[in-house]
This record gives structure tokens, C-alpha cells and sequence, in this order.
């Protein structure tokens, strides 16, 4: 198996959108009702929004390959583009989604080790993410990965008021 990871561009915008909405359907659409989902892929995914992001110079995708087809992607935020305020030491993976064909492969650490990676370049002292509640895997992925539950936040999903649990890991 080979694994290449590459950072998405502006070029990239309708893939990044195409693997964006597939990889959230499949992990949240049967916990979720069919507005609630609409409402959040449509402002979330929309090219505008997505193009915008790709614009943060706060902000980076990257893209997962195996094997030369796209397995998933991941996000990265810093600075201002951290969706809490956890500080200039702290790096953020708002996303990381794996294609559903592509799960129990070990890509998902690929793209933590990315991150932690990055983090480590810029000097930042800890990586954190947002991972719902009900997330079971999830959550059992990222212990095992070293971080630990730090804090919690609401998340909606259109109208529905979700709790994540926000999770840390040190770096320094």
C-alpha cells in the first residue's frame, strides 16, 4: 500500500467539497435527521464557504491517497482560525474524515501523525480536536492516539445542540 498525503490548493476546491461531503454523509447521516444534515453540509460545504477557508493562510488541507485513489482528508487550523480559543501554542484538526471503503487501514494515523508533524514545525505545544460525543470509535482512535479529554463544546447540527468533547494532546 502506498500513502502519499498532499496539501489541497485552491485548484482542489470541487474535490475537497466532493470528499467533504461524502465522508461527513457516511459517519453522521443515520444519528442525524435529514434537515438537520442539509442544513449543516449546505453552510458548511458550499464552495463559497470552502473556497474561503482554503484562503485562511490559518487553515491547511491535506489530502490522503492510497494506493493513488483519494481516501480522505484533513484540516488543520491555527491562530484565529481555531474554532475555540486555545491559544498560540495550539494547533487544531477540525476534520479528519477517512472514505468509508478505506477505514481500518491506518490512514486515520497517517494524518495525526501529519498534523502532529506540523504542530511540532511551528512550534506549537499542543494539537487538539472537537469529536462528538456519541463518536465511540472516534474517541477510543484518539485515546489511543495519546490525547485525553480536556473540555467539552456545543455543536449544531442544523438545529440539534450536540456536545463534543474536546481532546488534547502535549506535545512538549
Amino acid at each position: 500500500m502506498t500513502i502519499i498525503i498532499k496539501n489541497c490548493t485552491i485548484k482542489d476546491l470541487v474535490l475537497l467539497q466532493e470528499i467533504g461531503l461524502e465522508t461527513y454523509n457516511e459517519t453522521f447521516k443515520n444519528d442525524n435527521s435529514p434537515e438537520n444534515m442539509n442544513v449543516y453540509l449546505e453552510k458548511a460545504f458550499n464552495l463559497k464557504q470552502l473556497e474561503k477557508e482554503l484562503s485562511n493562510l490559518s487553515s491547511e488541507f491535506y489530502f490522503i491517497y492510497s494506493n493513488e485513489e483519494i481516501a480522505g482528508y484533513l484540516k488543520l487550523n491555527i491562530n484565529e482560525a481555531q474554532t475555540e480559543r486555545m491559544g498560540n501554542d495550539s494547533l487544531e484538526i477540525e476534520r479528519i474524515y477517512i472514505r468509508k471503503k478505506f477505514h481500518k487501514q491506518g490512514l486515520g494515523k497517517y494524518l495525526i501523525n501529519k498534523a502532529i508533524e506540523i504542530a511540532k514545525e511551528r512550534k506549537k505545544e499542543k494539537i487538539w480536536l472537537g469529536v462528538w460525543e456519541k463518536n465511540e470509535s472516534a474517541i477510543a482512535f484518539y485515546t489511543k492516539m495519546g490525547f485525553a479529554q480536556t473540555g467539552a463544546h456545543t455543536f449544531f447540527m442544523g438545529d440539534d445542540e450536540q456536545i463534543d468533547f474536546i481532546m488534547t494532546k502535549t506535545l512538549i
